[in-house]
């Protein structure tokens, strides 16, 4: 790994039991403050963070395998992307590009139109978060088609937002008692390995997609696919080679834009600058956030131009839509992952990380399968013997991983996946130190 120069020491530290009396008291006060339908998977406060440590208002220093879910990959506090954001912040921090545009919002367009797959003539538009791109991509799809189906899959996650509620799978805690959702939306059987039937390849799950596409909708109809190139919250689940490039290629021959959801993938997350290169697949557009800026709010869709023009002036955009301060935070946060090559970075990670799952797996005997790409790994979880999803053993091992002092987030349809997305940043002792706990928790926990 490239060295890396460090403002806060890359340590776990416990000085108090978690949560220690700072983020209780807190905790507290939130519960007077803020809405309860806000959640917060971990119940400690931060006061600093800075590679791969989070340390809270107690004094304690955790180690940091969720990067605010895939968010801060080049550190929370990286001193080129916190320069940026100061130096702009000291000029203007806001005049709304549909009033009065600056430079930045168009570097990021050219800059997204470089690094998106494919050479074809690209348009961006910045918006301030994923649940936005995803809407905003598909009412392109939507116009420029003159359709009005829309494809998403089982296990998909794409945003809280009505429209993206009805593309999301899950109900609770994502869509229970908050329809009626937007109509026209389809759901699909995703490709999952661990959970199809043996000898399904991934050409045949996209057929059986496929099939169901023409009867049900009809090509016609269909304006949009969407889908994640590595589910996220649906569990981190790499559908079977073959599966996307299949549908993808169904959906070019029959006019339907196909939209890769890179919201949660995207920016050297899984080993490549997008997953949807890993199989060598070229969307007709993307949807990005998270990785974007370095923690600040920032998301944009990159397509293909005869399609993004299509829309009349004023049909895009937002009042905070490419702020230029965080685009500024995007601008040089991409510029350290160049420097660092967080591509590569992304790989080491996976190749230190994997074999010891997999070890730990064949020891523990609750492992029902080790997948991911890059830096974005899962465990997930069922009972000795079976493939029954254990979400109460997820729970109890993320618990007390983090009264250890390691952050661990978990995942999927049946609550039993947990997810390793690690700052790309962190140094090879910490990443171990974090694995060691996971190993000691999950051995003590399937015992």
């Amino acid at each position: 790994m490239t060295t890396i120069s460090y403002r806060l020491p890359q340590q776990r530290k416990l000085v108090t039991s978690l949560p220690g009396p700072r983020s209780a008291a807190l905790t507290t006060r939130r519960k007077a403050a803020v809405a309860a339908g806000v959640g917060s998977s971990v119940p400690v406060y931060v006061a600093d963070a800075d590679g791969g440590v989070i340390v809270d208002v107690d004094g304690n220093s955790l180690i940091d395998l969720g990067s605010g879910i895939a968010v801060t990959s080049v550190g929370a506090s990286h001193p080129t992307v916190a320069a940026a954001v100061a130096e702009q912040a000291a000029h203007f921090t806001h005049t709304c590009f549909m009033v009065t545009p600056y430079e930045g919002y168009v570097r990021v367009a050219e800059e997204l139109a470089a690094l998106t797959p494919g050479q074809h003539d690209k348009r961006t538009v910045l918006f301030n978060s994923g649940a936005e791109a995803v809407e905003n991509a598909i009412k392109v799809a939507r116009l420029a088609t003159g359709k009005t189906a829309v494809v998403a899959f089982d296990h998909a996650y794409h945003g809280r937002t009505n429209l993206t509620m009805a593309l999301t799978a899950k109900s609770m805690p994502y869509k229970a008692n908050f329809g009626p959702f937007a109509p026209e939306v389809y759901r699909m059987p995703m490709s999952y390995p661990y959970r199809d039937e043996a000898g399904l390849t991934g050409e045949q799950a996209a057929q059986r997609v496929i099939s169901r596409m023409e009867a049900q909708i009809g090509a016609d109809s269909l304006a949009a696919i969407i889908i994640e190139p590595v589910q996220g919250e649906g569990g981190f689940i790499v559908p079977a080679p073959g599966f996307l490039g299949t549908l993808a290629e169904w959906a070019r021959q029959r006019e339907v834009v196909f939209i890769a959801d890179e919201v949660q993938t995207g920016f050297a997350r899984t080993g490549a600058w997008f997953a949807s290169e890993h199989e060598d697949i070229v969307p007709d557009i993307v949807t990005m956030a998270k990785g974007i800026a370095g923690g600040m709010p920032l998301a944009a869709i990159t397509g293909r131009a005869d399609l993004l023009d299509e829309v009349h002036p004023g049909g895009l955009g937002g009042t905070y839509g490419g702020n230029p301060v965080a685009c500024a935070a995007a601008l040089a946060t991409l510029d350290v992952m160049r420097e660092l090559d967080l591509p590569a970075r992304a790989r080491e990670i996976e190749a230190a990380v994997m074999p010891r799952l997999h070890a730990l797996a064949a020891e523990t005997g609750v492992i029902g399968d080790v997948r991911g790409r890059g830096a974005m790994i899962a465990i997930e979880l069922v009972r000795p013997g079976t493939s029954e999803p254990d979400p109460v053993l997820t729970k109890a091992v993320a618990a007390e991983a983090l009264s250890r002092g390691v952050v661990l987030l978990t995942c999927g349809t049946y609550g039993n996946v947990i997810r390793m997305l690690p700052p790309l940043v962190i140094g090879d002792e910490l990443l171990a130190d974090g694995l060691n706990v996971l190993a000691d928790v999950l051995r003590e926990k399937a015992r």
